[in-house]
């Protein structure tokens, strides 16, 4: 079936996801075909039960599932896409066949299944599937269509249904229990639990201080050059026999571990004392062990590991690596990019080898193609590893990309062009240098080193590490050229002080490893489940790590106490085993749902798989109905408060966290703090507890108005200080005779714990009449969000201080407005913070403080800091992810305004209208309707098949 056979076989439609996809295509097809999108879901379950057909009501109309006839789901079209499916219904009239030609993954399946039932198409239908977006590709993915596959559709619905009923189940429980608003899912809650886990782990965690001497030896040969150095730098490594000890042999309770008889725990007392000891030792080589060194290429990229090494060595998060690559997919420049497989086409071998021995030599091209085994288990969303597309690379110079896209598709093309080079070999040694101390100790230190003789693919690419102190595969460290017998002078022996760290927090990319590690979830989902997590404010970053809030301790605390099973790591992983096996056919999608949901029946052998896993705390009453029915048990205050000392908690209340000491009166409440919420928890100690405390808190009576008599007072707020009034009892406080208090905010000058009468007289006064200009239009000054400023009519101008707001006079405020307005800032104040030069732009980046608070901006973009950012310790690569994601959303688009309509003149004008007149109306109306139609057609353009994903998970 060649894609110009127009005339044979008519009109053809090809419906992909993305608006941007099918401008590629377009370009390979020609004519006889029309490309469009269906821009994301057209359909899916409804979001409100406002959605949901009339005839359902009750659980049906809340889930969008009904539970009680085989879980069948209640899809609707999307309120947003009923105009698009209006327009593909219009082209599919016109046509002699269609082509749903949506991703090769579960997804994409499902959409095109979706189209099908929508449209009801009575022209014949095929599921064109593509892994990369070239002419070729497209030609041969038309010319050999296959039929739907319902198993993979099956899959993706289950899956549907099993994240709609958790969330749905599962979030009006911590609605209840904890705070509105919140919501669980299957993965994000899992991944939430791991991170709250972590920060566990470093809360408990006790440092633990140990020392070593560090020497530097020489061989007293000369000249030396790079590669015979004539010293070298060696650890001690044992004391009479006694291995050293070293961070690894502590626990996390600072104490040595079990087990460890023949080590030695150095302080600094007896480092010095060995040190001065070793004065006048007299060294040699007790041993030189020589090792041959190979390291193999890295697999060519699937999806998790393109984002780790983005993040490593971009800087990248999970979601702008995705979207960036989806963007290099629909353009046409790497392969599909949600995929769990790290296998090439022969086609791509060849390409690779081809510009391995064009680029590098023939040297550097092994005999044979290289494969790689996914170590992914039920790898299938997609058959290639993310690699560059066609049957010849385009090196990134021949691309034409900048920015982003340069730098993604350029580490896609290292790597996939790496995985097909020799390895790189070389020789480790290890020297161990011995002498005996003054006091008759026997030392030993030891010093390694690597020497890389070819280099292999590592002259190609080096995979980056999580740890910043880890050492990358291509660093060499040379010894000298020594033998075992040979003397050597002490020139430096100096004692090293050391202490044991926490567990290092989660980065996006070490989170990514972890889910794919454990199993759990769908590497493809991980980008939007890291998105969810920080956006509902489970988790914030602090630089790249990931630090769970105190509310979700709060939340995971509830879900391990009461719903075990549903975040049990196990359970989860097998989970996803359960649902590849209903994709693969061999269990059925309802008896495992109804084995899951009501705790009932068999469910076929893998249904039992996941329902039996489980840690055992709360699985005592079955299925998930019965779960979020039984909620008596849950204690809300319990579950939100946390130990921090015998008489202080920490709580995390309905607007926002606390510290509280208990009230030595039984019954009356405690003395409490605010929190930080951007503290990081493993911060919060006794010592900061007692320090929120002591600071002035509750309400400080200043005394009553001299003129209405209420009592006034000083209040801490949670967006800061401020003085109020105490009205009578009975004052109405609703209704259109409701009386509401004056209230002001404290001066930047000003304290809480030394406000006066006089202050809060002065400030509740505000805002003043300075008095009116010549017109008879009056001048006050106020204080507003953004600082002091005056005010006439709707022209406002700031003022430089607070102080003026009592004395600026009328003479003063008119000099003011009679100077031209400023456009913008005044002169500019020096930056913040100066972060470098951004790789995109190239332009020099700086913090500086904004109307808004602090910013990033290189000059043309600015990006305000998020909660969790702050100007001292805002990192570079930070500072370049917030341009890179404000340059992404684009600039912000005001609504335009509507005009009144003047109903009663159009109808007189309407009636006097000839038929001239009506025939030009006509044609002013198709002109309308034409550009109405391009807008939309745009608006629908800016859409990417990122929304797919996000309508994808729930979970």
């Amino acid at each position: 079936m060649s894609p110009s056979s127009e005339t044979a076989h008519g009109q053809r439609l090809v419906i992909v996801e993305s608006p941007a996809k099918a401008k590629t295509i377009k370009g390979y097809l020609g004519p006889g075909y029309i490309v469009e999108a269906s821009v994301g879901h057209i359909r899916d379950l409804p979001s409100t039960a406002a959605e949901v057909p009339d005839k359902y009501t009750g659980e049906v109309r809340r889930l969008g599932v009904d539970v009680d006839h085989d879980f069948a789901p209640i899809y609707v079209v999307n309120a947003d896409k009923k105009s698009q499916v209006s327009k593909l219904k219009s082209l599919l009239a016109e046509s002699d066949e269609l082509f749903l030609a949506t991703d090769e993954d579960r997804e994409g399946e499902a959409i095109a299944w979706h189209l099908q039932q929508v449209l009801k198409p009575k022209v014949p239908v095929h599921r064109m599937v593509f892994h990369e977006i070239t002419k070729s590709a497209i030609q041969e993915a038309v010319a050999n269509p296959r039929e739907l596959n319902q198993r993979l559709v099956d899959a993706q619905e289950t899956r549907r249904i099993l994240d709609r009923l958790y969330g749905f189940e599962v979030s009006p429980v911590l609605w209840k229990k904890v705070m509105p608003k919140l919501s669980a899912g299957r993965v994000q809650s899992v991944a939430t639990r791991l991170v709250v886990e972590r920060e566990r782990e470093r809360m408990a965690f006790r440092t633990a201080s140990y020392w070593d001497l560090v020497g530097t030896f020489g061989t007293g040969r000369t000249p030396a050059d790079s590669a015979n150095p004539e010293t070298f730098g060696a650890r001690l490594a044992s004391v009479d026999g006694k291995r050293i000890a070293t961070g690894r042999d502590f626990g996390s309770d600072g104490l040595l571990k079990a087990g460890s008889t023949n080590t030695l725990h150095l302080d600094e007392q007896a480092a010095r004392q060995l040190a001065a000891a070793l004065e006048q030792t007299a060294f040699s080589v007790r041993s030189v062990e020589s090792k041959p060194y190979r390291r193999s290429p890295y697999a060519p990229f699937r999806t998790t590991t393109l984002q780790q090494e983005a993040s490593r060595k971009l800087g990248f998060g999970a979601k702008r690596t995705m979207q960036v690559a989806q963007k290099l997919y629909e353009n046409g420049f790497i392969t599909y990019m949600r995929t769990d497989s790290t296998t090439l086409s022969e086609t791509a071998v060849s390409a690779a080898r081809a510009q391995v021995t064009q680029l590098y030599g023939a040297d550097y091209l092994p005999d044979a193609p290289r494969t790689y085994a996914s170590k992914v288990k039920n790898a299938q969303e997609a058959h290639e590893a993310v690699r560059p597309s066609g049957d010849r690379f385009r090196t990134p110079a021949e691309t034409g990309l900048s920015g982003d896209d340069f730098k993604l598709y350029e580490l896609i093309w290292m790597r996939t062009v790496a995985s097909q080079m020799k390895d790189a070999v070389g020789q480790s040694v290890t020297v161990r240098v011995g002498g005996a101390s003054a006091d008759g100790r026997d030392v030993e230190f030891s010093a390694s080193g690597k020497i890389i003789t070819f280099h292999g693919f590592l002259k190609a690419y080096v995979e980056g590490a999580d740890d910043p102190n880890a050492e990358l595969d291509d660093r060499e460290r040379r010894l000298p050229q020594v033998s075992q017998g040979d003397p050597l002078a002490a020139e430096r022996i100096t004692p090293e002080g050391h202490a044991t760290k926490p567990p290092a927090r989660y980065t996006e990319a070490s989170l990514v490893k972890e889910l794919e590690d454990r199993e759990i979830g769908r590497p493809s989902t991980y980008a939007s489940i890291i998105d969810t997590i920080i956006q509902r404010r489970y988790v914030f970053k602090k630089g790249t790590a990931l630090v769970p809030s105190f509310l979700s301790f709060a939340v995971v605390n509830l879900l391990e106490k009461h719903f075990g099973r549903l975040v049990d790591y196990d359970f989860t992983a097998r989970m996803e085993d359960d649902l590849d096996r209903i994709a693969a056919g061999e269990a059925q999608s309802v008896p495992w749902l109804k084995r899951f949901y009501f705790g009932e029946g068999e469910g076929g052998g893998a249904a039992g798989g996941a329902a039996e896993a489980g840690n055992g705390d709360g699985d005592h009453l079955g299925g998930l109905k019965e779960l979020v029915t039984d909620l008596g048990a849950i204690d809300a205050r319990e579950i939100s408060s946390f130990r921090i000392s015998d008489d202080l908690t920490l709580r995390v209340g309905r607007y926002g966290p606390y510290v509280e000491r208990a009230s030595e009166v039984e019954g009356e409440p405690g003395l409490r703090a605010d929190i930080p919420e951007d503290l990081p928890p493993d911060e919060l100690t006794v010592e900061l507890a007692e320090e929120l405390l002591a600071k002035p808190s509750g309400d400080f009576e200043l005394g009553p108005d001299p003129v209405s008599g209420n009592m006034l007072v000083a209040k801490d707020g949670r967006y800061g200080p401020y003085v109020t009034e105490i009205l009578p009892e009975g004052t109405p406080k609703t209704g259109k005779n409701a009386v509401k208090p004056r209230t002001a905010s404290l001066f930047k000058s000003m304290a809480l714990d030394s406000v006066t009468l006089e202050d809060a007289l002065r400030l509740l006064s505000l805002p003043r009449v300075v008095g009116t200009d010549a017109e008879g239009v009056e001048i006050t000054a106020q204080n507003g969000r953004y600082g002091p400023y005056l005010k006439r009519g709707t022209d406002s101008r700031s003022l430089t201080s607070e102080d003026q707001l009592f004395t600026v006079t009328l003479d003063e405020a008119l000099a003011i407005y009679a100077q031209p307005k400023a456009r913008g800032r005044a002169a500019a104040a020096p930056p913040l913070k100066e972060l470098g030069t951004d790789p995109v732009s190239e332009r020099p980046v700086v913090v500086k403080d904004g109307r808004f608070g602090p910013y990033v901006t290189d000059g043309e973009t600015n990006a305000t800091l998020r909660k969790d950012d702050e100007v001292e310790t805002i990192t570079p690569e930070r500072g370049y992810e917030l341009l890179a994601e404000k340059r992404a959303r684009g600039p912000v688009k005001k609504a335009a305004k509507k005009a009144p309509a003047k109903k009663a003149t159009a109808k007189t004008t309407a009636a006097k209208k000839t038929t001239a007149t009506k025939t030009a109306a006509k044609k002013t109306a198709a002109k309308k309707t034409t550009t109405a139609k391009t807008a939309a057609k745009k608006t629908a353009a800016k859409k990417t098949a990122a929304s797919k994903a996000t309508a994808a998970d729930e979970g």
